[in-house]
């Protein structure tokens, strides 16, 4: 009776918190999750899920079978790793261009859990920021983390997860009593930002610009920079939310949505086409989209 897919689906459902989001991730309506999940319960005689409030969360089954998921899928992993190592040529190299500098943090994880996995594969990054990351994949990268899935002859494009962006401001910042920031609320701000042009900035693309509005630039390399920044009153900024949590559980700075709806962007990892089946790089994606949605908070299947 319990079956790959439903295993699959539990753990969607426990990453995600909710069943539609866990949905879309394993590509099935919601109609079919609660179809499963309802089978699964009737087969074992014990609920599975709970609400937690607006979400859903696994019950003490449910989490056990989703234990036997993620063990099960990375013994499956393993053994594809073993089965490509019995052939030759698995030496190599993936050298990894970010567009994304907060995604530093949930990046390193994965390269050591890679190394270890692919220890004849030699991992380098790829650093600065660049005008145009796509070409990098000519000569210089093998893979690129970014937010446009433009598309471009000989390149696909792998979704990650969708965040939101959030408005950084001073804990003392006028603005601090808004559930919501609007594009005129930036008008007379300092927007303190990567070294990017305007079009690479979601902000500015996808709200300010539209509305007329362009406000003067700072601009800093490191995330850390750009908070501390902030912190100090030196103007606001917009930084996804999963990488916010401990600046904001420490008051070192506030956070709000921009726009009623929230700022939304997604992120995708790059590569040359006839790339994306070699062996190290297809269980590169599947270590890189595992730690995504177990470890950062509030992202979304794309």
């Amino acid at each position: 009776m319990l079956e790959i897919r439903h295993l699959k689906t539990l753990i969607a459902i426990q990453e995600s918190g909710n069943v539609s989001s866990a949905a879309r991730r394993v590509h099935l309506t919601q109609s079919a999750i609660s179809h499963q999940i309802k089978a699964l319960e009737t087969h074992y005689g014990l609920p599975l899920l709970e609400r937690k409030g607006r979400s859903y969360g696994l019950t003490d089954a449910g989490k056990r079978l989703a234990e036997l998921g993620k063990t099960i899928f990375s013994e499956i992993r393993r053994a594809e790793r073993d089965l490509s190592g019995m052939h030759e040529n698995q030496s190599g190299s993936m050298r990894i261009a970010l567009e994304c500098h907060t995604c530093f943090d949930w990046l390193m994880p994965v390269m050591d859990a890679f190394r270890k996995a692919w220890p004849e594969v030699e991992v380098d990054l790829v650093s600065g920021f660049h005008s145009d990351p796509v070409s990098l994949l000519d000569d210089r990268a093998d893979i690129v983390i970014l937010s446009d899935a433009l598309k471009r002859e000989g390149i696909s494009y792998h979704p990650l997860f969708k965040f939101e962006m959030l408005a950084v401001l001073p804990i003392d910042h006028r603005l601090k009593a808004k559930r919501f920031l609007l594009p005129e609320d930036f008008a007379e701000e300092t927007l303190i930002s990567y070294p990017v042009p305007d079009e690479r900035i979601d902000l500015m693309r996808e709200v300010l610009i539209p509305s007329g509005i362009r406000p003067p630039r700072r601009t800093a390399e490191l995330t850390v920079a750009i908070l501390q920044l902030v912190a100090s009153r030196r103007g606001i900024a917009a930084l996804p939310s999963w990488g916010l949590s401990n600046y904001l559980e420490h008051d070192y700075v506030i956070a709000r949505r921009i726009g009623r709806k929230g700022l939304w962007s997604g992120l995708y990892a790059a590569m040359i086409r006839e790339m994306s089946d070699h062996p190290y790089m297809a269980d590169f994606l599947s270590l890189l989209k595992e730690n995504c949605f177990s470890k950062l908070k509030g992202v979304v299947p794309i």
